[in-house]
């Protein structure tokens, strides 16, 4: 045993362990053993982790000079040099510090001590002196305190509080600092290694020059220490919401779909008009959209604009759309995206022009809606979006996708239930089942686009699956996030700890 863990130290613990003896201050170690602080707070940490030192901590305040209280300690306090200009006579207010040498602060400072001491009078707007010349040779206690720092503050006497009570309001002549000073002292153990040869030079590692040379016959190499802890290493890695994101986009590349995007700040034609969203719909109140005042955009070609125009004011394929006036300046005004669904309808606009049948394609972007903050509400966050167009889709494709999805993603403990939506009939929403506050919770909805969002654009109904869950709220139970507004803390100490997307 005592073999093993000497044939186990390293150079710096052989150079740092015989320089310990009895209680021993790290500053007194570091100088014996001709290395700095550091260093052999690295040895002390390796002994210790043998259980060959055992390292006492000892905290205590110190009271030092600050960066004025330096120079008052060699030229003297400003008050005292005050005190010797005016033993030439009486001085006005605003020559005192001229005549002084010292600046204005200090000055006005200075006059309201000297006036506490009873050394100096105020007559006719001028300072005038009132000690006598054994009071001016005196020397006052802050001036002794001074040059007795730096001090321990437990061993203060009474008249150094009282100084340290008159310097410490004034600026940077004294600062008080926590010191903490580490003692080492041998453990039985160490005291049994200190005693052996620790001089020997044993081989740290086997390189190629010694498998050449052969100089590594005969010598001994240091013995491995596999069982001291070690500290833990944080490696960089990617956001733990950027690896689900990632991990996400693969899956609906993987299931065959193609990505969309599109720009975070939009016009309310592709938000809500294209959509079939009312332009008197609440949703569109500012209580749920973050608009960007004094801007507007450019609506897209005057035909598609007078179909959705069509299909809000009387409504298209039989049904009587929300009968009212539709106006184009509402259609312009540019809002942060309320949805990842705008980018579906602008999609939707691409695979008409293109005639691409059929077309499946996802999104994954951040989106903003002025909500109220709370464990599982934020004004900001990601969403998944997706659709599929195709002739012959139906309900029951649009379920198998979303199933397929979020097992992929991890949940095997998910349900459909009937919803509303003003752009998709039939409708539903997804919810999954948290462990943790054992109820359901909602992460989004989908349903199939109605002919009112597809026949201004297809001029046909053409059957498209669509969905839209809120992607925050899907990983929150991967990542064991019990609020929301968790992962945008940027805390960097539980981004570490956040274990990587593994599924």
């Amino acid at each position: 045993m005592k073999e093993n863990i000497v044939e186990s130290l390293s150079p710096i613990e052989r150079k740092v362990l015989p320089n310990i003896s009895g209680k021993t201050e790290l500053n007194e170690i570091s100088r014996k053993a001709d290395t700095d602080n550091v260093t052999s707070l690295r040895a002390i940490e390796f002994l210790k982790n043998k259980g060959l030192v055992e390292v006492e901590i000892e905290e205590k305040k110190v009271v030092f000079l600050a960066k004025n209280g330096e120079e008052y300690s060699n030229s003297g306090l400003p008050e005292r040099r005050v005190l010797i200009a005016l033993t030439k006579g009486p001085v006005s207010f605003k020559e005192i510090a001229k005549v002084s040498g010292i600046d204005e602060n200090e000055a006005k400072v200075s006059i309201g001590v000297l006036k506490r001491k009873a050394l100096i009078e105020i007559k006719e707007q001028k300072v005038v002196l009132n000690a006598s010349e054994k009071e001016i040779k005196s020397e006052w206690l802050e001036e002794k305190f001074l040059k007795k720092l730096p001090v321990d503050f437990d061993s203060l006497e009474a008249e150094d509080k009282f100084a340290l009570e008159s310097l410490k309001s004034r600026r940077e002549i004294i600062e008080i600092k926590n010191e903490k000073k580490v003692f080492v002292s041998l453990s039985e153990l160490g005291k049994k290694i200190s005693k052996e040869k620790l001089d020997e030079d044993y081989i740290e590692q086997l390189t190629h020059q010694m498998l050449v040379s052969g100089d590594f016959k005969g010598k001994k190499f240091r013995r491995y220490d596999i069982v001291s802890p070690v500290p833990r290493i944080f490696g960089g890695k990617r956001h733990f919401v950027n690896q689900a994101t990632d991990y996400a986009k693969r899956v609906w590349l993987d299931m065959g779909f193609k990505e969309m995007t599109g720009g975070m700040a939009v016009n309310s034609f592709w938000n809500f008009d294209a959509l079939f969203t009312a332009q008197d719909h609440p949703v569109r109140e500012m209580q749920d959209t973050f608009f960007i005042k004094g801007v507007k955009g450019n609506l897209p070609d005057k035909k598609l604009v007078d179909n959705v125009r069509k299909a809000h004011e009387g409504g298209v394929d039989g049904s009587r759309g929300w009968e009212y006036k539709y106006d184009e300046e509402i259609s312009k005004r540019i809002l942060l995206r309320t949805h990842t669904t705008g980018i579906s309808s602008k999609t939707l606009k691409k695979i008409a022009e293109n005639k691409e049948f059929p077309a499946k394609y996802f999104a994954l972007g951040k989106c903003f809606r002025n909500e109220t903050v709370d464990w599982k509400h934020g004004f900001e966050f990601n969403q998944t979006e997706g659709i599929v167009v195709d002739e012959n889709a139906n309900l029951r494709q649009l379920l198998g996708y979303l199933v397929e999805f979020f097992k992929k993603m991890g949940y095997d403990k998910i349900r459909m239930r009937p919803s509303y939506f003003p752009y998709t009939e039939p409708s539903l929403e997804i919810d999954y089942w948290n462990k943790e506050r054992g109820e359901w919770l909602e992460i989004g909805g989908a349903g199939m686009f109605r002919p009112e969002v597809t026949i201004p654009i297809f001029g046909r109904h053409v059957p498209v699956l669509a969905w839209g869950p809120g992607f925050d709220r899907i990983i929150m139970d991967l990542y064991d996030i019990k609020d929301l507004r968790e992962m945008y803390k940027n805390n960097i100490t539980k981004l570490r700890e956040m274990k990587f997307w593994e599924k």
